[in-house]
């Protein structure tokens, strides 16, 4: 049996992701968690073949928990399951030790089809990213860097909320910091990418294709 476990921070993403799998006589979903920090601890007194992972959870975001998981000299595979399938996160998350890549809206073939890939060593990234991928920030070329590259994985999702035109009020509910914290990352992503406030923010990230101008003027 292959043992999964789910990490997502939404209840219902997990519930439908285990109904979909518990019916694969082949697989076995042995625990759930909702952010880094559990899927870290089951790593360490668990025997796990393959986690789920999102990307985006309050406390230890998908990054991390996948860099410390993927340290820790575990046998444990980890895919990525994002929402988005041009999350500038992903890459980072491939980059940390993840050995494949699915949308949340992939099929239970498609599911399945990645956890056999990734439990024989192998790699898996859907179809419809793949090209995004080979055209990213993998590529090390210095003239083709991006900026957004020096930034942690809290300020990326920071940005990407900031993007979404969330309140600094909103994104310390949703990422469980204080305001004062929050605006801490801001400074210091402002400080990084030598630019001053949010609008410079985003015509950076429109500039080196993090978000896309028409679905930004639809947003």
């Amino acid at each position: 049996m292959i043992k999964v476990v789910i990490v997502d921070d939404h209840d219902v993403v997990r519930f439908g992701i285990r109904r979909l799998l518990e019916d694969v006589q082949e697989l076995e979903v042995i625990g759930e968690c909702c952010n880094g920090e559990q899927a870290v601890q089951v790593a360490k007194t668990e025997k796990v073949d393959v986690f789920l992972m999102d990307i985006q959870m309050p406390g230890l975001g998908g990054v991390e928990a996948t860099k410390i998981i993927s340290e820790l000299n575990v046998d444990a595979k980890i895919i990525v399951i994002s929402g988005l399938n041009d999350d500038p996160l992903a890459i980072s998350m491939l980059k940390s030790g993840a050995r494949g890549y699915l949308s949340k809206g992939a099929s239970v073939e498609e599911m399945v089809k990645a956890i056999r890939e990734v439990v024989n060593n192998g790699r898996y990234i859907s179809d419809e990213i793949a090209q995004k991928i080979a055209k990213s920030s993998l590529n090390e070329n210095i003239e083709n860097s991006n900026p957004f590259d020096l930034i942690s994985e809290r300020e990326m999702q920071i940005a990407m909320m900031i993007f979404q035109c969330k309140k600094v009020s909103e994104i310390a509910d949703k990422l469980c910091l204080s305001p004062k914290t929050v605006n801490s990352y801001r400074y210091r992503m402002f400080e990084k990418l030598k630019i001053e406030n949010d609008v410079e923010l985003t015509l950076l990230a429109v500039k080196h294709k993090i978000i896309d101008v028409q679905n930004l003027a639809q947003d």
